[in-house]
């Protein structure tokens, strides 16, 4: 059994987890920054193929350094994940990859994190895992017939991995609307089944929309945000069903030739999928676009409220001192789990972090008592 002690382990190379990383780093604070992947970025490398961000590049970037891409292109998975991977290098954090968190306990008056074999003990501990935890294909999906290829939308690289035939795609959000699109682009009858999302009423990679993009950025942080009664009344629904279409509008889907339907796929009969209308879809293929479900059974703290999200306000758990969260979706603002929010969440934790160790834990290095937020 290897142990070592640390002032802060973060959980969690991603954006969030790195970016905590840079403010530490700042103050000389003594931490580890620990990843079940093999590279900083492979989150993202496991995406879909074709994915894109849904914001230009110069809202892109992280503290310390801006995304390196033209600023009004809007970067691709593998851009997003050999920035974060440069990013990592430029600042030399200290993180640790191929190494899975098992669990995460009490230990005195601070924490335990196991890996295998190895045992961190902290002070903190902030979790960066983000939103996405366990892919979430309804209980029904067994039943499908073994012939039909089903994939999450986690799972989903490109056509390829298709059968000929029709495809049926549950889950309307941004991200099942991308891939209708590209599906039946691929020749593939395609139906898209879910409840109607909403969409944004504007092409987000008009150049007309250049001026807009520092205002929407300016109410993804500033007004949709936990402390405004309309952020508040949105969160909820943010968190249960996700965001409204962004890309990839309804009259694209039309005029591509998806099949837009409104009604959920709720069951199977004789094998295949049943809409709540009663209507059967002969389809060869089912994409599960139906998001994730919080994963948390290996943290053994009483944190985590009912409906599966951490008891947690602006990533700090006030009944686990020296515990914190980052990445969540909405955890401050709407941008919380995009990098336009980011930084603030991030520099609001780090500097809790740094604070509580000023005032109360003993440092095993000196660290100042505070961290500036940026606006």
């Amino acid at each position: 059994m290897n142990d070592q002690r640390f002032e802060t382990v973060i959980i969690g190379a991603g954006q969030g987890g790195l970016a905590v990383g840079h403010y530490l780093a700042r103050r000389d604070h003594r931490f580890v920054i620990l990843d079940a992947l093999h590279r900083v970025g492979d989150n993202w490398r496991r995406h879909y193929d074709s994915l894109k961000l849904y914001n230009p590049a110069n809202f892109n970037g992280l503290p310390g350094m801006s995304f390196p891409a033209p600023r009004w292109s809007f970067p691709t998975r593998d851009q997003v994940a050999d920035f974060l991977e440069a990013y990592a290098a430029k600042f030399q954090l200290p993180v640790r990859t191929g190494v899975k968190v098992d669990r995460l306990a009490r230990n005195g008056d601070g924490y335990l994190v196991t890996a295998g074999e190895d045992r961190f003990q902290a002070d903190n501990v902030v979790v960066a895992t983000g939103t996405f935890g366990r892919p979430y294909t309804p209980a029904f999906a067994g039943k499908l017939d073994p012939e039909i290829v089903q994939l999450h939308s986690s799972e989903y690289k490109n056509p390829s991995q298709l059968r000929p035939g029709p495809v049926l795609v549950v889950g309307a959000a941004h991200s099942g609307a991308d891939i209708a699109l590209e599906v039946v682009a691929a020749g593939h009858e395609t139906v898209l089944s879910g409840r109607d999302t909403g969409q944004v009423p504007f092409h987000i990679e008009s150049p007309r929309m250049r001026p807009m993009w520092p205002v929407l950025s300016f109410v993804a942080r500033r007004v949709l945000t936990i402390r405004t009664p309309v952020g508040r009344r949105i969160r909820p629904k943010i968190r249960a069903h996700g965001g409204p279409l962004l890309r990839v509008k309804t009259r694209d889907l039309q005029a591509a030739g998806v099949e837009r339907v409104f009604e959920r796929t709720i069951g199977v009969e004789e094998g295949r999928p049943v809409l709540d209308g009663g209507r059967t879809l002969d389809v060869a293929n089912v994409i599960w676009c139906t998001g994730f479900r919080q994963r948390f059974e290996w943290i053994d703290l009483p944190v985590i409220g009912e409906d599966g999200w951490p008891l947690e306000r602006c990533g700090v758990v006030e009944s686990s001192p020296g515990l914190y969260f980052m990445g969540l979706a909405f955890q401050y603002s709407f941008g919380s789990t995009l990098f336009i929010g980011v930084k603030r969440d991030a520099a609001h934790v780090a500097r809790h972090i740094v604070r509580r160790m000023a005032n109360g834990r003993t440092p095993v290095t000196s660290a100042a008592a505070d961290v500036t937020t940026p606006s």
